[in-house]
């Protein structure tokens, strides 16, 4: 039977890794908006898929983020993306102290 502490232990870590693919999956797409690949490359429309329904929530419903040519709503999702993910581990973490102290 496996420990359930470690099972926490294994959790919080596949919510730190999730969250920093998904911050570099985020960076990918912003680094291919300044050099234009291939729009049917498979890789590009992985992380354009991966990344886009986020980035164009963000965009819709926070229209002032727009200066120009520039689009600062991928830096918002990168914050909101590392907030939620600290909040989640640190929850994790109070979880499985508390049932250490039990």
């Amino acid at each position: 039977m496996i420990d359930p502490f470690l099972l926490f232990d294994y959790l919080i870590r596949a919510v730190g890794y999730a969250a920093r693919i998904y911050e570099l999956l985020i960076l990918a797409n912003v680094i291919m908006s300044w050099v234009r690949p291939d729009p049917y490359n498979p890789v590009v429309r992985f992380i354009k898929g991966a990344t886009e329904p986020v980035i164009d929530l963000v965009r819709r419903s926070l229209p002032f983020l727009r200066a120009g040519a520039i689009d600062f709503s991928p830096i918002v999702v990168l914050l909101l993306l590392r907030l939620v993910s600290t909040v989640l581990i640190s929850a994790l973490e109070s979880v499985r102290n508390a049932a250490l102290v039990d």
